[in-house]
């Protein structure tokens, strides 16, 4: 493509105070160089190539501040995803084809992005359900961080018996009359457990990787989203589970920008974790693709509270204080950002305490901090947060675990639960994620459809419309704000002169369509530095090169996934 181009004839959202809408903009060398009314434009540069939006509303790339896209990368290409079925049968549908196409050694997979609370049935599914559509073919199908069915099948591959599984103290392992293990069923708050089992069922070969992240890539600039906040996780170990990403960044082939964190692997010597890191990358290191933030979200496992609703609040151990404080110190010693993963307010306080402590010593100016998550913060901690150089990346958690979270805590807690619009008022420094995708559905819009609307998956009201956002400020937490969070202010998040050229032709106007709409919006052109990474619908002559094809078994090119090739299929399976 041309270093320069000349989009015209839309309606553009720019997110820029200076300048909130435009009819034209062009870029150049991979920035915004101009932006304006259509007939200045054309005039100054009547040899422009150009693109006629025909209309359309276009927005700023979209900026994901909380999500795990370097591990789904990894994964993507072996998950069936159930983010948008209607009803639990119809997930069973597609769980039952796809095993009958899946070959000997490999497993069906159902890894989060999915409530029950979007079901007609508004149900889990039992394990005779899953054997009963899967009896020979491994599966595993996870809810959350709360839930996860493995099937006699998946039994039997890993050589799970009854000694194998005392460790999972919630789990209960099913049997049929004549003895013989069914399956297991694990209900925990703690995820480790979940991911451990996870982890030993079948990995994909390195090649099979590199296209599986690129496939992922694709469906995230399908949604309009050019940049990730990469927050780690577990077993995710730096640097040996980097080489893709590693490989993608070093052939030009990647489309959407990361900004990764380190996330410590081991409890109890996460120190030591930090230590080797800190002589292997430093913070800033990297380019505008690929860049090292800093530390998290887990500094230490004993500071990290899990937001499984289904379970009692847990309390955070007492020897916290005096883990994290040597991991924080030795950060701050070197200048290192860092986030904290911290769902409730009682853990807010006690690491805010460790925060203002080693903060004291080493300052915390110009790091950008992140606390992330708060779905019951007060406004005394938002203020903390802000008062420390600090800001808040807030999640739709929530939106998965409605009913969950009313039975336990009640109808007024309900209302009050993940306060954005409080914290939208305290003035703190905030934006958006999904947390994708273990618990949440990577599709931005189900995120944003529900900060606007106050629903849930299941269309359960969790705020009265006082304290819903509006659809400019829901999308400013998903541009112009999510910049600060990676030190970028200035650089990307707006449609401006000097900005990085990220933008979406959105495939309906976000700002006027039914509200109930916004969750299937999707992006029909989208540029990175500039450059088409996706084009669909009246922008489709403009689509890249087709990717190198998915393993055939793989379920994402048969049952489709949000942003890749359509909505997801639903349809009778003979």
């Amino acid at each position: 493509m041309t270093s320069s181009l000349l989009l015209l004839g839309g309606r553009i959202a720019t997110m820029d105070p200076a300048r909130p809408d435009a009819e034209a903009v062009l870029i150049r060398d991979g920035l915004f160089a101009a932006v304006g009314p259509t007939r200045d434009l054309v005039q100054q540069h009547p040899d422009a190539p150009r693109i006629d939006l025909q209309g359309a509303t276009v927005v700023p790339g979209l900026i994901d501040s909380h999500t795990h896209i370097i591990r789904q990368g990894n994964n993507f290409a072996m998950e069936l995803r159930w983010d948008e079925v209607p009803s639990l049968a119809d997930g069973l549908r597609l769980l039952r084809e796809q095993a009958r196409r899946t070959p000997p050694g490999a497993w069906v997979r159902v890894v989060g992005g999915w409530s029950a609370d979007q079901f007609a049935e508004r149900r889990l599914p039992t394990l005779a359900e899953i054997n009963a559509v899967s009896p020979d073919v491994p599966v595993y199908v996870l809810h959350l961080y709360d839930r996860a069915w493995m099937n006699a099948a998946a039994l039997r591959a890993l050589g799970i018996d009854e000694h194998f599984y005392e460790p999972f103290v919630s789990g209960r392992l099913e049997r049929d009359d004549s003895g013989r293990p069914t399956g297991l069923a694990l209900a925990r708050p703690n995820a480790q457990p979940l991911y451990a089992l996870l982890d030993r069922a079948p990995k994909l070969s390195f090649d099979e990787q590199i296209t599986s992240t690129r496939h992922y890539f694709r469906a995230l600039n399908g949604l309009g989203l050019t940049s990730a906040l990469d927050c780690a996780g577990g077993f995710l170990n730096y640097p040996d589970d980097y080489g893709v990403i590693s490989e993608l960044h070093r052939r030009g082939q990647q489309t959407v920008r990361i900004g990764y964190h380190l996330f410590a692997q081991k409890p109890g010597r996460e120190l030591a974790d930090f230590q080797r890191w800190l002589e292997m990358v430093a913070p800033d290191q990297g380019d505008d693709m690929l860049r090292c933030l800093g530390a998290g979200e887990m500094l230490v496992a004993s500071a990290y509270d899990f937001e499984d609703f289904s379970f009692p609040r847990p309390t955070l151990a007492p020897q916290m204080e005096a883990e994290l404080e040597p991991v924080l110190d030795l950060l701050l010693a070197h200048r290192w950002p860092f986030r904290f993963h911290c769902t409730y307010e009682e853990s807010a306080a006690r690491i805010l305490d460790v925060v203002e402590r080693v903060g004291g010593r080493h300052g915390l100016e110009g790091l950008n901090w992140i606390f992330d998550h708060g779905e019951t913060i007060s406004p005394r901690t938002m203020d903390r947060i802000a008062s420390l150089g600090g800001g808040i990346s807030y999640q739709n958690r929530i939106a998965f675990q409605v009913r969950e979270y009313q039975r336990r805590y009640g109808e007024a807690a309900l209302r009050a639960v993940m306060p954005v619009r409080r914290m939208v008022q305290s003035g703190v420094p905030l934006a958006a994620g999904t947390d994708a995708t273990r618990v949440s559905s990577y599709n931005p819009w189900l995120a944003i459809h529900w900060a606007v609307s106050g629903r849930g998956r299941g269309g359960d009201e969790i705020w009265t419309e006082a304290d819903r956002l509006d659809r400019t400020a829901a999308l400013r937490h998903w541009t112009a704000n999510a910049a600060w969070f990676s030190r970028e202010t200035g650089r990307k998040g707006q449609i401006a002169e000097g900005q990085l050229a990220d933008l979406a032709v959105l495939d309906r106007d976000y700002f006027t369509c039914p509200e109930a709409e916004i969750a299937a919006i999707s992006s029909d052109l989208t540029l990175v530095g500039g450059h088409v990474v996706h084009a669909g619908g009246r922008f489709g002559h403009l689509a890249p090169d087709a990717l190198p094809p998915l393993p055939d078994w793989s379920p994402v090119p048969l049952f489709g996934a949000p942003g890749h090739g359509g909505r997801p299929l639903v349809r009778p399976v003979p």
